[in-house]
């Protein structure tokens, strides 16, 4: 088979876009794979580490407010449009998968202008921009949540999940005294992603000396570049026993499966991998993102009883403390959590997006 690839802009375009590939490399050893991002953007770094073929285009978003920088992003799709047929035309995939970010809008436009099968991906609740413009173009649109699926032609949407959820069930687990933790304590993790949130941070420190009495442990992960400074805060932080401090996990799959209470954000590509392991959470959604999706993402879990909604603008110290210590001190609802979440976690995603592929590159 072979696949082009497309989307950009954030983790969680491209990492849903490499699970497909690499489960695709499982079961395909005549796989060929071209990936087509922005030279500027976050996937060149990442796709190109993996040692995939990459090329780029050049294109921004539009402006929400009338702009004459808008004028100048209609003529970059419209470059763009051309270079892509040119990327397509030498490539000859047999199907195209675009998983979001501006990069996907002329690339699929133009697969599908050149009657290429193509599948669009959205993996939030609340859909982007570029993929409720491409919808009318594509042959397939998939989605991660059902509460997504009202806003896309009704005869083209198929309910895949997310292919990183199959990645995460597949990873070897550890046990928690590998990682440096009490096998015989339960554990919570805190964090506010890879870069940190400064809310959750804070909230956490304010009571910090209420966490190393509880008994049950605490991995609080900072985000990088906040470490150092968080550390400095902390009276007697080398005499800290219950709570561990660090900057960033490599290993996340191997943590959340040992976890019994996840707080943080709400990215749909985070979601994915804690429905698929079933982790109860307290879900915070960065109130700071395009059309404030995460909410939307959040509710798809906590309105069904998955996990507890906590607003960043309700956020305190005391709050969190004691929705995390609640949580922490019934048994009986984590399990009803771990099950509700679960149910709605699709391990199997990334299979089930490679079937569609199939399908349709067959009706062509």
């Amino acid at each position: 088979m072979r696949v082009l690839v497309t989307g950009g802009g954030t983790g969680g375009h491209i990492y849903p876009a490499l699970a497909v590939v690499r489960t695709l490399q499982q079961v395909d050893d005549q796989l060929e794979v071209l990936y087509i991002g922005t030279e500027k953007g976050l996937e060149n770094e990442i796709v190109t580490h993996e040692g995939l073929p990459f090329k780029h285009i050049e294109i921004a978003g539009f402006k929400r407010s009338l702009s004459l920088e808008n004028f100048k992003t209609i003529m970059k799709f419209f470059k763009s449009v051309s270079v892509s047929k040119k990327y397509i035309k030498e490539f000859k995939p047999d199907v195209v998968v675009g998983t979001g970010g501006y990069v996907c809008g002329p690339v699929v436009y133009s697969a599908a202008k050149l009657k290429i099968p193509t599948i669009i991906h959205e993996q939030n609740s609340l859909p982007g921009v570029t993929n409720k413009f491409l919808a009318r173009y594509v042959d397939k649109v998939a989605i991660c949540f059902e509460e997504a699926r009202s806003y896309f032609p009704q005869n083209k949407v198929v309910l895949t999940g997310n292919p990183r959820a199959t990645e995460v069930v597949s990873t070897l687990k550890v046990g928690k005294s590998a990682l440096g933790l009490n096998p015989h304590k339960k554990t919570v993790m805190i964090s506010g992603g890879s870069r940190g949130a400064e809310p959750i941070n804070d909230a956490f420190i304010s009571m910090i000396k209420e966490y190393e009495k509880a008994d049950y442990e605490v991995v609080f992960v900072t985000g990088n570049k906040h470490y150092e400074a968080i550390k400095n805060r902390i009276e007697n932080v080398e005499e800290l026993q219950n709570v561990h401090i660090l900057p960033f996990i490599n290993n996340m799959p191997q943590y959340l499966v040992n976890m019994d209470l996840f707080v943080g954000r709400s990215g749909a590509t985070f979601l994915a991998e804690v429905t698929a392991l079933g982790v109860p959470c307290i879900l915070i959604p960065s109130p700071y993102v395009t059309a404030n999706h995460q909410e939307y993402n959040a509710r798809s879990l906590t309105d069904h009883g998955g996990g507890v909604l906590l607003l960043e603008k309700e956020l305190t110290g005391d709050r969190l403390y004691n929705e995390i210590d609640r949580i922490m001190r019934d048994d009986q609802l984590r399990l009803n959590m771990q099950n509700t979440s679960k149910q709605l976690g699709i391990p199997d995603a990334a299979q089930r997006l490679i079937t569609l592929m199939n399908e349709i590159i067959e009706k062509k």
